[in-house]
């Protein structure tokens, strides 16, 4: 009875361990990916005065606008709400908000025969995709308990 006692808590205590180091792992992948989007959005909201003309010409600039504010506003969903622990589940929406982006873009990026662009925009949703399906289903942040 003792082994199997110890076997039980050996297991908990794993089982613990490997939630926290996907925890971690996904705070981490948040957050590069909020700093991804952040950059990326004031960029297509706020180009450099040389390059508006350019992106406007290709996407025109209500579209590059929209994309910016956009990106900006997943990028603060990505951590505020989990950082924060009120309604935390606005970060999975986030990351799923962003699949639809990245999805776009890589439509996009295919049809201008940008392969290399689709590729990133790929291995991004991808990675977009890991955190919206983790958090919702597999380690959701727990909502801040009312006092």
């Amino acid at each position: 009875m003792r082994s199997m006692t110890m076997s039980k808590v050996g297991t908990t205590t794993a089982v613990r361990t490997s939630s926290r180091v996907l925890n971690i792992a996904l705070w981490i992948l948040q957050a590069l990916l909020a700093a991804l989007f952040l950059w990326h959005g004031q960029f297509m909201a706020f180009p450099p005065a040389d390059m508006v003309a350019m992106i406007n010409e290709n996407i025109g600039p209500g579209l590059r606008v929209f994309i910016g504010v956009a990106e900006i506003l997943a990028a603060v969903g990505l951590i505020l709400p989990g950082l924060t622990r009120i309604l935390p589940s606005l970060t999975a929406l986030a990351a799923a908000g962003l699949m639809i982006v990245m999805t776009s873009a890589t439509v996009f990026h295919l049809f201008r025969g940008e392969t290399a662009s689709a590729i990133s925009t790929v291995v991004i949703l991808l990675l977009v995709s890991v955190v919206a399906y983790t958090r919702w289903k597999v380690r959701p942040i727990a909502a801040r308990k009312r006092s």
